[in-house]
């Protein structure tokens, strides 16, 4: 196995098996596509132009959903700059958008912004300290480049991102994560969902993010499978735009939180459901938040018609300061549900419900991934807390 992303992604490119590809899709329809060659090339060609440029501190990558995100990404990789995503400016909502932006500027201090024209363009009108580091446009980078790429050292230890935290909660916080992270989260991702390069993943979570990087765009490198990603705006636009591609490319992995499967839910038409065939898919990751067991149950039921099956649904939990996996269901198991006392759980103790106490249904989020320890300590005390609390 693969110690770092470029010896994964430069075998992958060299393996010779044809199999593997990343497909973008604009609207529900294929606009871009990479085999693991070419995007091995275009990294090389990304990587070439950063070095030149000498570029190897941070570099903060400000993409649209798209395949210029994941060519770059490896670029920084195979550059040895450390890459730290987050969702581009945009022009209407800069008031929205920027506080968050600039939290992690300011915290990352890069010493370059990586992006595409377009959005280069915007750099003077953004306060200076997000302005001043060096933007570069890399959707305007020769790929003959690549031939010129000079191979860096690399090690499990070395920082291969700063993966920041959402900020729903607070400021954004940025997370050390290290080639060895992701190689070691991949290969028991892999191992949870029994992912292989027959596999087909179909993703439209942000790139920026965690699940949608590590498992969406690195994961089917890992695995050596074909994958399509979208863009989270295309999907919140049309829900059904996922279901829609999981059934033409016959996808068999893809999630994402609780919200997702509840808007398929809520948007699902009768017309949609005659167009679904969904008996391909295997590894319905729920996941991010709280997994309900009404959203799993009402979509299994929404979805029956249309060869979906309930043991597809695969609880799962993580989170950025665990690289992404932490807990997860088997596969084919289908929900694990358990019924507790409301009131007990309102002084933190999972009790069975007495016979005229209202109950509340908890799920299961699965098991401890390979090599991993997991403790319920309680932060006031930091002592551990007693089975069932």
């Amino acid at each position: 196995m693969a110690s770092n992303l470029i010896d994964l992604l430069r075998h992958r490119a060299e393996d010779g098996s044809g199999r593997g590809s990343v497909t973008f899709l604009e609207d529900g329809e294929p606009q871009d596509s990479f085999s693991f060659s070419e995007l091995d090339r275009r990294a090389r060609a990304i990587a070439s132009f950063l070095q030149s440029h000498d570029i190897g501190g941070r570099a903060l990558l400000l993409f649209p959903p798209g395949l210029d995100f994941i060519a770059a990404f490896f670029g920084c990789l195979y550059a040895k700059v450390i890459a730290v995503p987050a969702y581009p400016p945009h022009p209407s909502r800069l008031e929205r958008t920027l506080p968050r932006l600039l939290a992690i500027a300011d915290s990352a201090r890069p010493e370059a912004v990586l992006t595409i024209t377009k959005i280069a363009a915007l750099a003077g009108e953004l306060p200076e300290r997000l302005a001043s580091p060096r933007w570069l446009a890399v959707d305007q980078v020769d790929s003959s480049l690549a031939d010129e790429w000079i191979p860096p050292s690399a090690g499990p230890d070395d920082l291969a991102l700063l993966q920041y935290t959402s900020g729903s909660t607070a400021t954004p916080k940025g997370v050390m994560v290290s080639h060895g992270n992701l190689i070691h989260n991949l290969h028991a991702i892999q191992r949870m969902f029994a992912l292989s390069a027959d596999d087909v993943s179909v993703s439209w979570l942000p790139s920026f993010h965690d699940m949608g990087l590590i498992d969406g765009i690195l994961q089917p490198v890992f695995s050596g499978c074909e994958s399509y990603v979208m863009s989270p705006a295309g999907f919140l636009q049309r829900p059904m735009r996922w279901l829609q591609a999981i059934t033409r490319f016959g996808g068999t992995h893809g999630g994402g939180p609780s919200f997702a499967y509840d808007l398929c839910i809520h948007r699902a038409r009768p017309e949609d459901l005659a167009t679904l065939d969904l008996r391909t898919w295997r590894t319905a990751y729920n996941g991010a938040e709280p997994v309900r067991a009404e959203t799993l149950r009402r979509f299994a039921e929404t979805f029956a018609p249309c060869g979906f099956r309930a043991a597809s649904l695969y609880p799962c939990y993580g989170l950025a300061e665990g690289t992404l996996i932490v807990t997860g269901a088997t596969v084919d198991e289908g929900d694990v549900s358990r019924s507790v006392s409301a009131e007990g759980l309102k002084q933190g103790v999972a009790l069975e419900p007495g016979p005229q106490e209202v109950a509340q249904v908890l799920i299961s989020s699965g098991r401890a991934i390979p090599d991993t320890r997991i403790a319920i300590i309680d932060p006031e005390t930091r002592l551990h807390k007693a089975p069932g609390e």
